[in-house]
């Protein structure tokens, strides 16, 4: 039985086209594998604590050497990268704000990121896990558009989960998400509706596959 952990960060509920992807993708993996496990976190509804400094410098000693108050101070971090390390693969809803991440979900890394354990070591515990990201953003920040180079979430996360914590990464992006209710981009309304119908059935057609992979 494979575990799906899915984590959410929009901020817009039922209203989100990140979160309208992800369902859709999650859906579909349930369909294609219903024996398997998903395990959820909305990071919006229910944010994690920053980290702070006991909990981040207690996980550099043993864990039979910590003190009452580092072992305390740890314990939700030990909860999360055990959550991670337990599933077969991550679907992750990650909108683009402000140019880049939600806080939230640079939360949810802050706390996962383990140098000696998560990374920073030959054998990354979350290495060859499949991860899909749902980056979904207002405009469009393709090659050619006045924002070009300015999507800070996208080239970040392929490097902080691919490149640091080993993970096979995989982005779906739809786009223009803004165009329907904003009067200066009604032009691009029928772009966004063609981004929105690909990331649909981008996020079917990878669900099923990954599915297929869990189970074989």
């Amino acid at each position: 039985m494979a575990t799906l952990l899915h984590l959410d960060s929009s901020l817009n509920g039922d209203q989100s086209h990140s979160r309208t992807v992800t369902a859709a993708f999650r859906s579909t993996w349930e369909a294609e594998h219903p024996e398997g496990k998903v395990v959820y976190r909305d990071l919006a509804a229910e944010p994690l604590p920053h980290l702070t400094a006991p909990a981040f410098y207690a996980a550099f000693v043993p864990a039979a050497d910590r003190t009452p108050e580092q072992a305390a101070s740890v314990a939700l971090r030990e909860e999360l990268i055990a959550e991670a390390e337990a599933a077969d693969a991550l679907l992750i809803g990650a909108p683009l704000y402000n140019y880049s991440i939600a806080s939230s979900l640079k939360a949810w890394l802050d706390h996962v990121i383990s140098v000696g354990r998560t990374t920073g070591t030959e054998t990354p515990s979350l290495a060859g896990k499949h991860v899909t990201v749902v980056t979904s953003r207002g405009g469009s920040y393709a090659p050619g558009t006045p924002e070009e180079g300015n999507d800070h979430a996208q080239p970040y996360l392929r490097m902080v989960l691919g490149e640091k914590l080993g993970l096979e990464t995989d982005f779906i992006v739809p786009e223009l998400t803004l165009a329907p209710s904003t009067p200066a981009m009604s032009s691009l309304v029928p772009l966004y509706e063609e981004s929105r119908a690909k990331a649909l059935q981008d996020a079917e057609t990878k669900a099923k596959a990954l599915a297929g992979r869990l189970a074989a």
